[in-house]
C-alpha cells in the first residue's frame, strides 16, 4: 500500500485535522528533538485508536504510541509508519476517592485535580512532566513517591485493536520500568486510588517538592529529563559532577551546569548531539569510577539517511 493509500484510508478512521503527513516530532515533543513522522495521527476517541491499530496490523504496517515526549530521545531521520499521540485523550475526573486520568493527560495535571478534590496520593507528581499513559509506562516517581504506589488498574487497547483492563499488579511495575511495551498494550486510562486529605496539607507538600524541583532542576531548558538510572550504590548525578562533566557540550546539547543529571537542548541541539554527549558521559564515568550508567531515557527511530 503506498503512501497515498494510507493517508486516504486513515482519513476514513480519523478525522482529517487529526491526520498530517512528514510531520516534524520536534514540534510536539518536550524535547525538542526529532525528524519526521510518515503519518502523525492524534485519535480524539478509543474507537479511533482501535481502528488505526487494526489498520496498521492488516496492512503490516509499523505503528509508534508517543507521549509527550519528556523522556525519549528520537532520531533526526524520525520515525516511519504511522505515529499515534494522545495528546487530544486528556480528559481528568474524580470518582469518590480515586482519580479516573485518559492517557494524554499530564500526570501534572492529574496531581493537581487531586488537590483540588482534597486527595492525598499523587503530591510526589506534581513535578513530573510526562503523560499519564508516559507515566504508567516507566512507573514514574520522585521524592520517594511512584506510580505503582497509587495505581490501580488501567484500561489499554492490546496489540490485537481489544479494550482491556490490567490491574496495577499486571503491569509489573518496578523501577523505571514496566511491561507495557513487552506487552506493546497503549495505556488509555488509568485509575489512581487515593485517600481523602487537607487541602492545606497537600498544598504544601507539593508547594515544597514544586520549590525543590524549581531550584535544582534545569527547567528553563527543553530536556529528557534524568538521563541515567540510578547504579546500585551511586547517585548518576553525583558520579557526572565528579567527573567534571557539568557544562560539556557537543553541538547544542550540554550536561546542565545546575543538575549534573540532565542534558539540556541549550542551542538548536539534534538528536545526533545528544546521542554523543550521552555516550561521552558513560565513558567518562566509566574510566573515572568503574560504574556503568544505564539510560533511563528512551532513544527511537531512525538515523538521518
Amino acid at each position: 500500500m503506498d503512501k497515498q493509500m494510507i493517508y486516504e484510508k486513515l482519513l476514513e478512521l480519523v478525522k482529517k485535522e487529526n491526520v498530517k503527513v512528514d510531520e516534524m516530532l520536534k514540534n510536539h515533543l518536550y524535547t525538542k528533538l526529532g525528524g519526521k513522522a510518515d503519518f502523525f495521527i492524534t485519535p480524539t476517541t478509543f474507537e479511533e485508536i482501535q481502528n488505526v491499530v487494526k489498520f496498521s496490523n492488516d496492512e503490516n504496517i509499523p505503528f509508534t504510541l508517543l507521549g509527550n515526549g519528556s523522556n525519549l530521545i528520537i532520531k533526526d531521520g524520525g520515525i516511519r509508519g504511522i505515529v499515534i499521540n494522545l495528546k487530544e485523550l486528556n480528559n481528568i475526573s474524580t470518582d469518590g476517592n480515586t482519580i479516573v486520568a485518559q492517557s494524554g493527560a499530564r500526570i501534572i495535571d492529574a496531581s493537581r485535580h487531586a488537590l483540588k478534590e482534597n486527595l492525598s496520593g499523587l503530591e510526589f507528581a506534581c513535578g513530573i512532566p510526562g503523560t499519564v499513559g508516559g507515566a504508567l509506562y516507566m512507573n514514574a516517581g520522585a521524592y520517594g513517591g511512584e506510580i505503582k504506589d497509587v495505581l490501580d488498574y488501567a484500561f489499554v487497547i492490546d496489540k490485537e485493536g481489544n479494550l482491556v483492563k490490567r490491574l496495577a499488579s499486571d503491569l509489573d511495575l518496578d523501577y523505571r520500568t514496566s511491561n507495557i511495551d513487552k506487552n506493546k498494550d497503549i495505556v488509555i486510562e488509568a485509575t489512581f486510588s487515593l485517600k481523602p486529605g487537607n487541602y492545606e496539607d497537600i498544598k504544601a507538600v507539593m508547594d515544597d517538592l514544586t520549590y525543590k524541583r524549581e531550584s535544582k532542576q534545569p527547567l528553563e531548558y527543553p530536556s529528557c529529563g534524568s538521563v541515567f538510572k540510578r547504579p546500585p550504590g551511586y547517585f548518576a548525578g553525583k558520579l557526572i559532577q565528579d567527573s567534571n562533566l557539568q557544562g560539556t557540550s557537543i553541538g547544542g546539547a550540554e550536561v546542565s551546569k545546575k543538575h549534573a543529571g540532565f542534558i539540556i537542548n541549550k542551542d538548536n541541539a539534534t538528536t545526533s548531539d545528544y546521542i554523543r554527549l550521552i555516550e561521552h558521559v558513560q565513558r567518562t564515568v566509566k574510566q573515572n569510577f568503574g560504574v556503568d550508567l544505564e539510560r533511563e531515557v528512551r532513544i527511537i527511530g531512525e538515523d538521518p539517511s
